[in-house]
């Protein structure tokens, strides 16, 4: 109950105080010397100029065009009212109200065309979306297996007129264990657990060699460090 006698409070105070500033506008255009039916649209004409600016306003936010047209239309509304107050002499109205009465029709026209046929501003667009970052992936090293040295000189071709005498081929030197990287060996260990996991049992060096790819000496130091 208390919500609807607010909402018809304001209702009937919308109502008198429009119909009041409607009369103000209508003693001063007639005063201009404005008279009959023409009286009566000056009125009409600013209470409309001043609903279709709020409205835009409304509808399509802060404006330079509808605040412009608004403050127009507010001030020949309040100056209608200020000026039947007593502040001029209605009976003898000066030249500038005369003219400013009489100009009205073509300021009010062009603020409405402007008002219902100007674009709004258009709505800013959306920031693009930052890329996804993408980590590079880190590859292993591919092992490159080092050119093996045989030992054995070649043979030593002598004339004809002298004979040929073979040297002695050198006893080999054992072999030394081949150096074998850290990311090898990782990758390496990685294979025994996975072929532990599936099969139960521990991984043996052929097996071994095989998965990495690698030559049999190469395989034998991997499995040294894994055992």
């Amino acid at each position: 109950m208390t919500s609807k006698l607010r909402v018809d409070a304001v209702l009937v105070q919308a109502l008198i105080a429009g119909a009041l500033s409607f009369a103000h506008l209508h003693d001063l255009a007639a005063a201009a010397g404005q008279t009959g039916w023409k009286a009566w649209a000056y009125p009409v004409s600013v209470d409309l100029l001043l609903v279709a600016a709020w409205r835009r306003l409304r509808a399509d936010g802060s404006s330079r065009l509808a605040w412009c047209w608004f403050l127009v239309s507010l001030f020949a509304s309040l100056g209608a009212n200020v000026a039947t107050a007593g502040f001029l002499d209605l009976a003898d109205p000066p030249a500038w109200l005369r003219f400013g009465v009489a100009g009205w029709p073509a300021v009010a026209f062009l603020g409405g065309t402007l008002l219902a046929h100007s674009a709004p501003a258009p709505a800013p667009a959306p920031a693009p979306a930052p890329a996804p970052v993408v980590e590079p992936e880190i590859a292993e090293p591919a092992y490159v297996p080092e050119p093996e040295d045989s030992g054995v000189a070649e043979p030593v071709s002598q004339p004809d007129t002298e004979p040929v005498v073979v040297p002695a081929l050198p006893t080999p030197a054992p072999e030394a264990a081949p150096a074998v990287p850290a990311a090898l060996v990782e990758h390496a260990r990685k294979v025994a657990a996975d072929h532990q996991t599936r099969t139960g049992s521990p991984i043996d060096t052929d097996t071994l060699r095989a998965r990495l790819g690698v030559p049999a000496p190469m395989a034998d130091a991997i499995a040294a460090q894994l055992a």
